[in-house]
């Protein structure tokens, strides 16, 4: 069995990958233990809540993953729990949250456990020293006493495991790619030890699809994925040092004038880009609308237990209220009821005759009067009193029911982020496999990635675009052109050449005597030479300088020919 550990944070995206259901058949959430929510995502944000809340922790969480070895049997949930307990004893995590998932990818059962670091008694982090060789002792011991056989890398030293052991970043490039790093290593050896000049190197790592570039360190290899790795590392040999290869690529490949890792990778994903969105329109969709069914099927029963829960408020709601309408209309008709009694026993109790006449003459009519008002605004002030105090109880009950349907709510929303995070992972591991599997399909069997056709050159300036009209414009012309005189009235008459030689003699240009055209290009003709062969000058021809691009009138413009006429005289 093979376990790995590391501290970390980032429960939420923990959680989700944990369940994702399309890279895993078989997604069991067995246990979630010291947390109020019962699920991964809202137990890992109480925990990181309470890392936040005591301490400074960063990494609040310890991840462990337990494989075993499926050609030894697998192992029972017994087993699993009896491997948990030990490691928990070892490093001491005895008693804390903790959530244990059990998941099969590709028919290979295996299970993760996931352990809160905060003591929220003495608010501190758990410390956890020389974790991995902990492990390593409670896995030795549980194989012994299950009769396991352990890997080889068991019986390494710590620096040759810690060497050949894969980072998270090489282990998302063979996800992704396809292509291991023992794969990359074992190309880019060959090319190293088959290639006797840096240029012929540089086109072996082309032809395997990378890129020679540079970024925190002098020499780069970005591949035609955009992945980047240091080209030392990825050879093989323990003879050949760092300094060896700059040595070896500086001459003709010095670093200031490699691309960078931005720009190599914007060069290889014109070359991918194409590629990819040709696969990408050939794919009929089918695993996606296949993926996208489960995930809905699975979305409604969350999204019909959301409206169940909404019925269920509305109706608590509406009992709510009309019990507290029956409790405030019971108050009501109780006081309404006791005033028509006091006003009916008032008015059987009322004087009449001389009795009422007395009443009046003596003035005891006026004091019942005010008496019994008396004691009518003391009973509507203890009614209102009541009443007062009935609704404030009816006040907080509607509140504190309001609230456990907004909790309630919240978690239900909280469950419908988190499926859609879910959904989201499922649906990039979907493309990410699609990816992978065209990119091994446009290999074809072959061990390396499809050739670049790049050629790295120097930085400077870049070639120069220019009409084919003005490309082998000579002097004579552009002279005629500038010098030649202007006719208004014989503009569009054909230019005799020869007189407006002689025109060009007469306003004083730098030239001997004038120049025979015919006799000049039938010479050359006849010599069988190119334009650049003109004779030695011992004839008497003249022999033409090559023009070069800053004096070229094309390349000038409009500039001042006669000025370069001086130069050359």
């Amino acid at each position: 069995m093979i376990p790995k550990a590391s501290q970390r944070s980032g429960g939420q995206d923990l959680a989700t990958h944990l369940l994702n259901a399309f890279d895993n058949e078989y997604v069991e959430v067995a246990e979630v233990s010291g947390a109020i929510a019962s699920d991964l995502h809202g137990a890992f944000a109480e925990w990181e809540a309470i890392a936040a809340g005591l301490t400074k922790c960063q990494k609040y969480l310890y991840s462990l993953s337990i494989n075993p070895d499926q050609g030894q049997g697998e192992l029972t949930r017994a087993q699993y729990l009896d491997y948990v307990d030990r490691v928990e004893k070892k490093l001491g995590l005895e008693g804390q949250p903790r959530a244990i998932v059990f998941h099969i990818k590709e028919g290979r059962e295996h299970c993760h456990v996931v352990w809160s670091r905060i003591d929220y008694q003495t608010e501190k982090a758990i410390h956890l020293p020389f974790d991995h060789d902990r492990l390593m002792m409670v896995t030795r011991e549980f194989a012994r006493e299950h009769g396991l056989v352990l890997p080889e890398g068991y019986g390494r030293d710590p620096a040759e495991r810690k060497r050949s052991r894969e980072s998270l970043y090489e282990k998302e490039q063979q996800r992704s790619t396809g292509l291991s790093k023992e794969e990359r290593m074992v190309m880019v050896t060959h090319a190293w030890q088959t290639s006797d000049s840096p240029r012929a190197f540089v086109r072996a790592l082309e032809q395997m699809g990378y890129v020679l570039a540079t970024g925190k360190r002098p020499y780069v290899l970005v591949d035609l994925y955009g992945t980047m790795n240091a080209l030392p590392k990825l050879i093989d040999d323990r003879q050949v040092k760092t300094k060896d290869i700059k040595a070896f690529l500086e001459k003709e490949y010095p670093p200031e004038q490699l691309p960078s890792v931005d720009e190599a990778r914007e060069l290889v994903a014109a070359h991918r880009l194409a590629r990819e969105e040709f696969a990408k329109a050939q794919d009929d969709g089918r695993k996606r609308d296949a993926l996208l069914q489960v995930q809905a099927a699975r979305r409604s029963g969350v999204v019909a237990e959301q409206a169940a829960l909404l019925e269920t408020h509305r109706q608590e709601r509406a009992a709510l209220a009309r019990e507290q309408l029956r409790e405030r209309e019971a108050l009501r008709s109780g006081y309404l009821a006791q005033v028509r009694q006091i006003k009916a026993e008032r008015q059987a109790a009322k004087p009449t005759g001389l009795a009422a006449f007395l009443g009046r003459v003596t003035g005891i009519t006026l004091i019942t009067g005010k008496l019994q008002r008396y004691r009518d605004r003391q009973r509507l002030e203890a009614f209102r009193d009541t009443k007062a105090v009935v609704v404030d109880a009816q006040r907080v009950a509607a509140h504190a029911l309001a609230q456990r349907h907004q909790l309630q709510a919240a978690e239900v929303d909280r469950s419908l982020r988190a499926l859609k995070a879910v959904e989201e992972r499922e649906l990039k591991s979907l493309e990410v496999k699609r990816v992978r599997e065209q990119r091994v399909k446009e290999r074809a069997g072959h061990e390396h990635m499809p050739a670049l056709t790049l050629e790295l050159k120097p930085r400077g300036r870049g070639a120069s675009v220019r009409k084919s009209k003005n490309r082998y414009r000579d002097s004579l012309k552009a002279a005629e052109e500038r010098y030649a005189p202007r006719v208004p009235e014989e503009k569009d008459k054909p230019i005799d050449l020869q007189q407006a030689m002689q025109d060009a003699q007469g306003a004083q240009l730098p030239f001997s005597k004038a120049v025979d055209l015919q006799d000049a290009f039938t010479r050359v003709a006849g010599s069988g030479k190119g334009e650049d062969s003109g004779g030695d000058g011992d004839d008497g021809a003249v022999v033409q300088k090559p023009i070069s691009r800053s004096t070229r009138a094309s390349e000038r413009g409009r500039g001042n020919i006669k000025d370069d006429f001086d130069r050359e005289r």
